[in-house]
């Protein structure tokens, strides 16, 4: 190829590489080598093609009359920053396909397919194969496809040692079964499913309690406060094959009082959360007293121990728990769609 002639002078003594500027496409493809297997192990028969194109193909998954697609997309948030600091890598993978692929199941949608995408300042093949390795445990769990993603290094972009990770899901679902919240109605019952912890979502708060308590979080503190995002996808999925369940929750940023509402197709609605049903789990115990959190910011900030709510038909409740039970689920009856203008107990709170 040409070059036209130059008219700078004082130019470099040798030609300049993308690496002199930061960027190690080798480190990129020595990253793909070892993350291959792990891809691998996640395949679906209706995935085409492996790692490495431009573009992730599948076929549509059988067994669908009017099959719809669900999206779904999120990161992990100001988690990362923690897990940074204090080299805890190998979770961050789970959370990040937990916050899609939890997403896509609130509609009643099997989640088939999942890709990543990974920016850094300075490629780390080590981390990066850990966070990798992690999201493909997450795709195992949640029975989807880690069908690709994308490494993009970016040199003066991130600090030393930072990196940013968003997920991307995609789902299927029978026309016929989506759940929208329409069947959501009055006497309904909600049951609760235990979280790991935080998840991913509060840890601007979180991160901000440890600064203004001047406190370096101990091993035992950081196993809960890092704990990877519960994957309800299989259990629940499992329970739809017998249970008419009429909405889902996804207790993620926003708590209880931004989550719930969003289920409610029609005015009139209203939902009663009994607070003594379920005890409050240590690390938001140690959260609520460290930081001097009141209990509606605690509602509103976090999931407070319950990470996905089910609404069903009172007549179902109990179907519904012996279901989840026999899966190793500690499902918990927590409240009930009441009326808005319903008065709250003591211990209890109503989400309009």
């Amino acid at each position: 190829m040409s070059q036209p002639p130059s008219d700078y002078s004082n130019g470099p003594t040798r030609g300049l590489t993308y690496k002199d500027a930061g960027v190690d496409i080798e480190a990129g493809a020595e990253l793909v080598k070892r993350i291959a297997p792990a891809a691998k192990a996640t395949r679906r028969s209706e995935l085409l093609g492996g790692l490495g194109g431009f573009a992730a193909m599948a076929e549509m998954p059988t067994g669908y009359g009017q099959p719809i697609l669900v999206t779904g997309t999120d990161g992990v948030g100001t988690k990362l920053k923690l897990a940074i600091d204090y080299n805890r890598h190998d979770g961050v993978g789970q959370d990040l396909v937990a916050m899609c692929v939890n997403d896509v199941l609130v509609v009643g949608a099997e989640a088939f397919l999942f890709l990543d995408y990974y920016a850094t300042g300075k490629l780390d093949v080590d981390i990066a194969e850990r966070v990798i390795k992690g999201i493909a445990h997450g795709c195992s769990l949640a029975g989807c496809t880690l069908a690709g993603g994308e490494t993009a290094e970016m040199p003066g972009f991130y600090g030393d040692g930072e990196y940013d990770l968003a997920g991307f899901s995609i789902g299927v679902v029978e026309k016929a079964k989506i759940i929208d919240g329409s069947k959501v109605d009055v006497g309904d019952k909600i049951i609760g499913l235990p979280s790991s912890g935080p998840h991913s979502n509060g840890y601007s708060l979180i991160r901000k309690v440890l600064e203004t308590a001047d406190l370096v979080p101990d091993e035992t503190l950081l196993d809960e406060l890092l704990a990877p995002t519960r994957i309800y996808v299989k259990q629940v999925r499992k329970l739809l094959e017998t249970v008419d369940v009429h909405g889902m929750v996804h207790i993620t940023g926003g708590g209880f009082y931004e989550n719930i509402p969003r289920i409610f197709t029609r005015d009139g609605l209203a939902a009663l959360i009994d607070l003594d049903s379920w005890q409050l789990p240590n690390v938001f115990a140690w959260l609520q007293e460290a930081g001097n959190i009141s209990e509606q910011e605690m509602l509103t900030t976090f999931n407070c121990g319950v990470g996905m709510l089910l609404i069903v038909a009172a007549e179902d409740v109990d179907d519904t728990l012996a279901a989840l039970r026999e899966q190793g689920e500690a499902p918990v009856e927590i409240g009930a769609i009441v009326a808005p203008n319903h008065k709250a107990a003591s211990g209890q709170i109503i989400v309009r």
